[in-house]
């Protein structure tokens, strides 16, 4: 009976997080979205906005890599307040070199980099208090909650960002997300309480210990680390595209109607929420292996071909459907085995190589994609060769359909390596572990 209240207790407190959380990713979210517009009007360059990215994640990369021991030894709530301190001294800092009229983009860049180097301890330490919380059997339901947050903030994002800042500008964005972060400051310290597990006497470790461990944990479950390798192809090659040209596709093929683009973006935003709320509500269930893989090849075959195929607005939105109400289920295939096999006690150090071996694609994925686009699929599908005629029979011709052919491709690319991950025998035995 007090094991069903302890139960209920921890999931309480999970939600009272979430939302807590939910509420601080939106400032967040609506800070970045801003600060994109206002880069790009400074620069007029697409490889300025780019860069913003890129200097948030290289640092979140190499600091995962020695960040997991720390974590594990640590309290998870402490790491989370203080990286979320630093990372919103971060925003003070950007508020007040605009406000001053002496803000530049290389100001920016300098605050992400920071801000990737603190995620690089927030996001492990969250997922393992998550784990503390949440009862192992709603473990796919919590994963759930946060894709439907997260797919929410691709829908609500833009259109808040874009209210505040035509009622009190920029500074008016940055000063609401700096409201967001106190709210949730103030709830993690008051009302989360995360029991930190006692593993007897510290050892003095380097740096060095905890990625050392997570190698060598993953080594001796090669389904496990065969499943984050095949998450890093997956990652890049959804970079490649729908993260970083779907945008400059629609705008390129519909003439530069950023009102198409915006449903598009929309239904994607939607179709995620759809996903989410399927998976928070338990009423899809299935083994984790077949969730995970399963729905990425479903998202890369029916997403990604239908958008490189699409020559109107209605196909690239049942597209974007198809491409984005299984991640949700993905992620949450993911997170239950990584949750069930993983010791509690090590889950900072492997969460935390798991991110950079996961996550080190995602950066490539975004300078390749762009430069795939401008100087080798655009001009091909523009030179007029025989090749490029029969498959402009395809995709289409004229300016986007380069770009266009880059979704038939990750299609092709992404369905055939989820088939052959789903059918490697060492990822197929985590299920079978899962059902001892």
């Amino acid at each position: 009976m007090n094991n069903i209240k302890n139960k209920k207790s921890g999931f309480t407190c999970y939600i009272i997080f979430w939302l807590s959380q939910s509420v601080s990713q939106l400032g967040s979210a609506m800070t970045g979205f801003a600060l994109v517009i206002w880069a790009y009007k400074q620069t007029d360059s697409a490889m300025a906005v780019s860069l913003m990215t890129f200097c948030s994640y290289v640092p979140y990369i190499i600091v995962s890599l020695l960040a997991g021991s720390f974590i594990d030894r640590h309290s998870k709530k402490t790491i989370m307040l203080v990286s979320d301190s630093v990372a919103a001294l971060c925003t003070v800092f950007i508020w007040g070199m605009l406000a001053g009229g002496r803000l530049e983009i290389w100001h920016i860049y300098v605050a992400n980099a920071i801000t990737g180097f603190m995620n690089a301890f927030q996001q492990p330490a969250q997922s393992v208090a998550i784990g503390i919380l949440v009862p192992r059997e709603l473990y796919a339901r919590a994963s759930g909650m946060d894709s439907f947050s997260n797919n929410l903030l691709t829908v609500v994002t833009p259109v808040m960002a874009a209210s505040v800042s035509a009622f009190w500008g920029l500074e008016g964005v940055i000063l609401l997300d700096l409201c967001s972060f106190v709210f949730a400051f103030c709830v993690l310290l008051l009302f989360i309480r995360i029991p930190e597990e006692q593993t007897g006497e510290k050892k003095k470790e380097t740096p060095f210990s905890g990625l050392k461990d997570g190698i060598a944990f993953l080594k001796e479950r090669k389904g496990l680390a065969s499943m984050i390798l095949s998450m890093c192809l997956i990652n890049f090659l959804s970079r490649l595209t729908y993260e970083n040209i779907l945008s400059p596709m629609l705008l390129a093929r519909t003439g530069g109607n950023e009102q198409l683009m915006g449903m598009v973006s929309s239904v994607l935003g939607m179709g995620g929420i759809a996903g989410g709320l399927l998976v928070a509500a338990g009423r899809i269930k299935g083994k984790p292996v077949k969730m995970l893989y399963l729905s990425a090849a479903f998202s890369f075959l029916f997403g990604d071909l239908c958008m490189g195929l699409g020559r109107n607005v209605w196909i690239w939105s049942l597209a974007g459907l198809a491409a984005s109400v299984p991640i949700p289920f993905l992620s949450a295939g993911q997170q239950q085995i990584l949750y069930n096999r993983v010791p509690r006690e090590i889950q900072g150090r492997i969460f935390a190589v798991r991110n950079a071996l996961q996550y080190s694609s995602i950066p490539a994925g975004i300078l390749l994609g762009g430069w795939l686009a401008d100087y080798v699929f655009e001009p091909f599908m523009s030179g007029g060769s025989r090749a490029a005629a029969f498959l402009g029979m395809l995709v289409g011709a004229g300016k986007g359909s380069g770009m266009a052919l880059m979704f038939l491709c990750t299609g092709v690319l992404g369905a055939a390596a989820s088939f052959y991950w789903y059918g490697n025998r060492e990822i197929k035995a985590l299920d079978a572990e899962e059902e001892g």
